[in-house]
């Protein structure tokens, strides 16, 4: 989208709830979340009076601090049930997530935006912190979301303007389409610095940085980012250091909807990334069952 029709006003007022999203449960000072989203205190008094009149915040009469409102909650639940399948998602991966001491997470594309719909800790808690992050669906961000879809949309993702200035290796990237859909889920490997790069990624709009920022930020992600690996590189003993591996779960019509993603962290043989990757699968063939769904007609890839 074309800077020029961007509305500074609402991308304050969008500003203010993402960062009160993120922070759920919390209370903030009107001078706080001043000076958090760099916006002048009158603005920001203007910003949250009119979403205190509306339910969307609340005021505490005595601290004078600002919360989460009804209005806004509700919008959570609703943003929820925009993805069929999120609560019973959120049930089972309690249990994979107890089972490996590991967080796990179910996202999906929503617009043209990927939203974390929910995440649970390690120890069974939900992450309300990081539900509802959202990241940028266009390259280099979101092949696992076109996956095991259509071909239709894998080609169109392929295609998409990407947010970074990246090079993509067509060849490689369908090679890795052919491998997961074959085995059912995806191994991702991440340096410490791409996972921090693509955390930073998260909510940023990539195409308004600078163009030296974004061709700096490109080769870096180009560099240390992501890497999936293939079957033949995960045989034998050895360890692999593995940041997550991901599964979909299917809509009623045979289409991929959410991602599955079970976090490693940590250099683990490729023995037991199939453990993990078959326990994986069999919680998102649950989640697609219990939620009215139906796996796709078996195909190739593109």
């Amino acid at each position: 989208m074309s800077s020029s029709r961007r509305s500074p006003p609402t991308q304050r007022v969008v500003a203010l709830l993402d960062h009160m999203v993120a922070h759920p449960g919390e209370e903030f000072g009107l001078s706080e979340l001043s000076r958090a989203l760099n916006i002048s205190k009158p603005t920001c008094l203007g910003i949250v009076t009119t979403l205190s009149e509306t339910g969307w915040l609340v005021c505490d009469p005595d601290s004078r601090g600002y919360r989460i409102g009804p209005a806004l909650v509700s919008a959570g639940r609703l943003a929820r049930q925009a993805v069929p399948g999120t609560d019973v998602a959120e049930r089972h991966l309690t249990a994979l997530a107890t089972r490996y001491r590991s967080a796990c997470t179910a996202s999906a594309v929503v617009g043209n935006e990927i939203v974390v719909l929910t995440s649970v800790r390690g120890d069974g808690r939900t992450d309300a912190a990081m539900a509802g992050s959202r990241y940028p669906f266009a390259p280099p961000v979101g092949l696992m979301y076109v996956l095991w879809d259509s071909d239709r949309a894998f080609e169109r993702w392929l295609t998409t303007r990407p947010t970074l200035p990246v090079v993509l290796d067509h060849p490689h990237l369908r090679a890795v389409v052919a491998e997961c859909r074959s085995r059912g889920y995806l191994v991702e490997g991440l340096t410490d610095v791409g996972a921090r790069l693509h955390t930073l990624m998260a909510g940023v709009a990539a195409y308004d940085l600078p163009d030296e920022v974004r061709d700096l930020v490109g080769e870096m992600v180009s560099t240390l980012g992501e890497r999936v690996y293939l079957g033949a590189e995960l045989t034998g003993n050895d360890k692999h250091p593995t940041h997550l591996l991901a599964a979909p779960t299917y809509g009623s019509d045979g289409r991929q909807q959410m991602v599955l993603t079970l976090y490693v962290g940590d250099s683990i043989t490729g023995a037991e990334i199939t453990r993990r990757g078959k326990a994986l699968m069999a919680t998102a063939a649950a989640v697609t069952a219990e939620a009215g769904g139906r796996p796709p007609a078996r195909r190739k890839a593109s």
